[in-house]
């Protein structure tokens, strides 16, 4: 029986909150065995909320939910229909900015700055993010976390250095991604670049399928991608399916270098941060004692 989404969340909580513990208590051979179990359930959660976006970008009555991706076209900009039209207005507005911030980080599907987030949740929801909200979004998160810990199921953290494991300037990403998607190597923006195109591609493929037409902006986020992607348009023609493949092709090229950088940063951060620094990054303080230790022994 595959889990829910709500299931494996509360999953992965419990296993970030023993692995707290186990490492607080020295216990190798646990916190080995418990990271072991948070990376399988981190592929089945990944698993689980593609096959949730898939379905929720059907028509139906869960358009604004967490994980939605369907079109403005449902919303408010489609004509009203004579039942509910102010219920429906009132909905979309009540949409927290966390939420909405994390509707268009899982469309890209890997970190990305507040303009490019704007942009993808103008394209496909049809309304822009506040800039305001979104420069205060990061620390605010980082106040709960630290309050509450994993009460809430997901965060909008950042994205770390490679190298100093400290917030990545101007990049957000989600607290339940693995920690390897969350660490910026050296070929981190062209990786991420090529992953964003992907998502965009992939949304838009869906709605075309559930007879959806992409909007403008939407087209022209693509083409923007396209356009820096060797291979991935041809002329005026602009195919989803072609842009794809394209970035696809080069991501192998550098999948190995890439995955062996993001690994070893994870792996340091693993034994470096605490909770609280793996999701928001370490801090200069953090990192001038962790240096002072290591030149002292």
């Amino acid at each position: 029986m595959t889990s829910s989404l709500e299931d494996l969340e509360q999953q992965l909580a419990q296993l970030r909150a023993q692995l707290r513990e186990a490492r607080r208590a020295r216990d190798t051979a646990a916190v080995a065995h418990i990271r072991g179990k948070l990376r399988t359930v981190e592929v089945a959660w990944e698993h689980a909320l593609d096959v949730e976006v898939a379905a929720d970008t059907t028509p139906g009555e869960q358009q604004l939910a967490v994980h939605t991706l369907t079109p403005p076209g449902t919303r408010a900009t489609a004509t009203p229909s004579r039942s509910a039209p102010r219920e429906k207005r009132s909905t979309q507005a009540a949409v927290p900015i966390r939420e909405q911030v994390h509707q268009a980080l899982t469309l890209l599907g890997a970190p990305a700055s507040p303009k490019l987030i704007s942009s993808a949740y103008e394209a496909f929801f049809g309304k822009p993010l506040v800039a305001t909200k979104l420069a205060s979004l990061r620390r605010d998160e980082e106040r709960s976390f630290t309050a509450q810990g994993y009460a809430r199921p997901y965060y909008i953290c950042a994205a770390l250095t490679h190298d100093r494991l400290t917030p990545a300037r101007g990049l957000l990403a989600v607290s339940v991604w693995p920690l390897p998607r969350r660490i910026m190597g050296p070929l981190g923006p062209r990786m991420d670049f090529l992953t964003h195109a992907i998502g965009t591609a992939e949304q838009i493929q869906r709605l075309n399928a559930v007879g959806h037409p992409p909007s403008d902006a939407a087209w022209q986020l693509l083409r923007r991608f396209a356009l820096n992607i060797p291979g991935a348009h041809e002329n005026d023609t602009l195919d989803p399916a072609r842009v794809i493949s394209a970035a696809r092709n080069e991501i192998v090229v550098h999948q190995e270098s890439d995955d062996a950088s993001r690994g070893s940063a994870a792996d340091r951060a693993r034994i470096q941060l605490d909770d609280v620094q793996q999701l928001f990054g370490a801090t200069p303080l953090h990192n001038a004692l962790r240096d002072a230790g290591g030149a002292s022994n």
